[in-house]
């Protein structure tokens, strides 16, 4: 329990303080550069704190301490248990009733797309909600002729308003709650915030349904053209192969690594017949038409080469996504925690790995056409995809990726829904029911000293949800993102150093100079907006482990409640609506949307300062102010 600083005293600055002080600006340099993946960057911190011991006070049991963590266990569990109801399809069978509901009508689309993430968010990890409903929702949108640009980012925040709602809606609430219980002793139980979650909910959702629509763009049109929406017209052109041509009885995979250009050969046609699947070991004979990927400067030099010509006009979006018996475009968008992160095209051997060829790729908010084998793929890019209906089932069911398109023949496990529901429901209830009331009610003793923690119902939820078959135990790896569970372990000796040097006394006492000329709310106001800010360039929850310990100390400071400066920190770090890489289900909407970074501001900016406004007042309200 940490004692009261003398109201107004700034504690000298100590060599440890500047020590500590240089390992996270260190950290928010790698964090926001990303010159090394952030669950790196989290080992990275650990290793030089313990490393650092005599100036950070952090020992390698402390070190590692991360890894035992009731919230990095709760974490892990919890995203077993995600994949769990995922493989039965109840979230996704939810978006396709909704979806018939909503029809055209795109009101009733956009109160689909909320009324469904918000709600399952609250109790299902709100990261993986939204990887399961982006194809449902993008489906929706086409489906509907609208732009899919005009639904997915309301699908991303409303997911964050659903994981205010319950300890388990996100990761960060459950290591909000261990570093407070560490440093006021006092946690969150399963519903706490509950009550103000569902005002936040209700205020996102009102912003979403009214103001929302006139700033978001439609970035991607409404009619699913993949040619015309990556404007990929002048990169895909027919070439027709002559008898005098250098690349006869060559296969196609030798004319492509044989050639000097940037281009891939994604079909072959021969007597009528068009080939896609499995062409790389085909012999290119006179006559054949192929079909290239190329960029405008490669097609000027192949009209140049002899035995080749350009031949009619680049195929349509309709001829290259001919029906399932050839291929299908598809977009697909790559993972937070999949193999292929730091890999290109080339590296990963993409095209015979998953009999697939790459047309183009969003990264970054730009769309690459060309020079596409070099560049190293990040969690976000969404790769258009050309590939056989079977591969893009494989690929719907590879953790790797988030298809944008849902399977046209899902391999659900509709039966094991009443289990999984029924596991949720256990793992919820058990943490949340009143063990003492319900002994006093009913005069049976013995549940009163029944006290069940999120880790415990959680992993024996998982048990459960493998002795029932509704996951499989080679699934449970492959279900966890193990970068959030490396992030979560390595961030959180930072925050202990913070603590053990002063050095979150140091910085809570600075601001605690604010409350000279602001009251208390006004103080907590101020906490709620820098911590959004600092959330939406680096992750969650690294900003929950720097800012909660300064946040309590400037409570005391201030004479104000601790507990009600951690609420605001871990309602702020949730609600990072501004940039798309503050939060993981922004990145998975980024490409699918064709969204541009501005337009994360332009529509996060003025919803953030709203539930700044909202879930400060609701604080007071609920928690008091001192």
């Amino acid at each position: 329990m940490l004692l009261p600083a003398q109201a107004g005293a700034i504690p000298p600055l100590t060599t440890e303080m500047l020590v500590v002080f240089g390992i996270v600006l260190l950290a928010l340099i790698l964090f926001i550069t990303e010159l090394l993946p952030i669950d790196i960057t989290a080992i990275f911190v650990m290793v030089l704190l313990t490393v650092l011991k005599p100036w950070t006070d952090v020992s390698v049991t402390e070190g590692i301490s991360g890894f035992s963590s009731t919230a990095t266990v709760a974490v892990l569990a919890m995203l077993i248990l995600s994949t769990g109801i995922s493989q039965t399809g109840a979230v996704q069978i939810i978006g396709r009733k909704m979806a018939a509901f909503a029809g055209t009508d795109r009101r009733k689309q956009l109160a689909a797309t909320i009324g469904v993430t918000g709600p399952v968010s609250g109790f299902i990890n709100n990261t993986p909600v939204v990887a399961i409903l982006v194809p449902v929702i993008s489906d929706l949108a086409h489906e509907g002729e609208t732009s899919p640009s005009k639904l997915l980012i309301p699908l991303s925040y409303a997911s964050m308003f659903g994981g205010m709602l319950t300890l388990i809606g996100t990761s960060t609430n459950l290591l909000a709650s261990s570093v407070s219980q560490r440093l006021i002793g006092q946690g969150f139980s399963m519903f706490t915030f509950t009550g103000l979650g569902v005002i936040v909910l209700l205020t996102g959702s009102a912003y979403l349904m009214t103001v929302a629509p006139r700033l978001l763009p439609e970035r991607v049109p409404a009619r699913e053209d993949y040619i015309e929406e990556y404007e990929l017209q002048n990169y895909i052109t027919e070439v027709a192969v002559r008898a005098d041509a250098a690349i006869i009885g060559k296969t196609v995979r030798e004319a492509v690594d044989e050639s000097r250009f940037d281009a891939d050969i994604v079909q072959l046609v021969r007597d009528g017949e068009t080939y896609f699947e499995g062409i790389a070991s085909k012999q290119i004979h006179p006559g054949d038409i192929l079909t290239v990927r190329t960029d405008r400067e490669t097609l000027r030099s192949l009209r140049e080469l002899v035995g080749l010509d350009i031949v009619g006009t680049p195929p349509s979006d309709s001829e290259l996504d001919a029906g399932e018996d050839t291929q299908t475009l598809v977009e697909i968008v790559i993972q937070s925690g999949s193999s292929l992160l730091g890999e290109t095209l080339t590296s990963s051997a993409f095209r015979e790995r998953y009999d697939a060829s790459v047309l183009a790729f969003r990264s970054g908010g730009k769309t690459i056409r060309s020079r596409l084998d070099n560049v190293e793929l990040r969690v976000g890019d969404t790769l258009l995809v050309q590939a056989p209906a079977d591969s893009i089932d494989r690929l719907s069911l590879n953790p790797d990726f988030i298809v944008a398109h849902e399977s046209e023949t899902p391999n659900y496990r509709t039966e094991k829904i009443p289990w999984a529901i029924a596991i949720i429901v256990g793992v919820v209830g058990f943490v949340g029911m009143p063990w003492g009331g319900l002994a006093s009610i009913t005069g049976i003793d013995v549940f009163a000293s029944l006290d069940f923690s999120i880790v415990q119902t959680a992993l024996a939820g998982v048990v459960v949800m493998v002795v029932t078959g509704v996951i499989k135990p080679g699934e449970i790896y492959e279900g966890v993102d193990w970068s959030v569970i490396f992030l979560l372990a390595g961030v959180i000796p930072l925050g202990i150093a913070l603590e053990q040097t002063g050095a979150a006394t140091f910085l809570g006492s600075l601001v605690a100079l604010s409350g000279q000329f602001l009251p208390v709310i006004g103080v907590l106001w101020v906490f709620y907006l820098v911590t959004g800010l600092v959330t939406n360039i680096i992750s969650n929850n690294a900003s929950v482990v720097l800012m909660i310990p300064v946040a309590v100390e400037t409570a005391q400071e201030v004479g104000g409640n601790a507990f009600a400066f951690v609420l605001a920190v871990t309602f702020a770090a949730s609600t990072a609506f501004m940039t798309p890489v503050g939060y993981q289900t922004n990145l998975f909407v980024y490409g699918p949307g064709g969204y541009k970074f501005s337009d994360y501001a332009r529509v996060g900016a003025p919803l953030q300062l709203l539930l700044s406004v909202v879930t400060v007042l609701g604080i007071a309200f609920f928690w008091g102010l001192h």
